[in-house]
């Protein structure tokens, strides 16, 4: 079945980058989205950034200027490109697809910024 796999995720200190990287099962140009999300405890999963099949990009505002999503169609995975990280970024990432009849989620990778 299909299946996004994320890799990347960690510890890393105030200021400092970390990539994040979201594998798909098959070629990704079956999916019209990719994305990321992120949730912490107590709190609604939030859109982190989108990048459709068109290459149109979609970030959050507090994310903006300091991210960057992209999409790798010979290694079929959605990047997700972190950088001036804060503490308020700690989070669980969640890997996001959709294509015209369904969607998938990733399992989560757990991204901590320490101060």
């Amino acid at each position: 079945q299909a299946q996004l796999v994320e890799s990347g995720g960690g510890v890393v200190q105030a200021g400092g980058s970390l990539r994040l990287s979201c594998a798909a099962s098959g070629s990704i140009s079956r999916f019209n989205t990719m994305g990321w999300y992120r949730q912490v405890p107590g709190n609604q999963r939030e859109l982190v950034a989108t990048i459709t099949r068109g290459g149109t990009t979609n970030y959050a505002d507090s994310v903006k200027g300091r991210f960057t999503i992209s999409t790798d169609n010979a290694k079929n995975t959605v990047d997700l490109q972190m950088t001036s990280l804060k503490v308020e970024d700690t989070a669980v990432y969640y890997c996001y697809a959709r294509y015209t009849l369904s969607f998938l989620w990733g399992q989560g990778t757990q991204v901590t910024v320490s101060s």
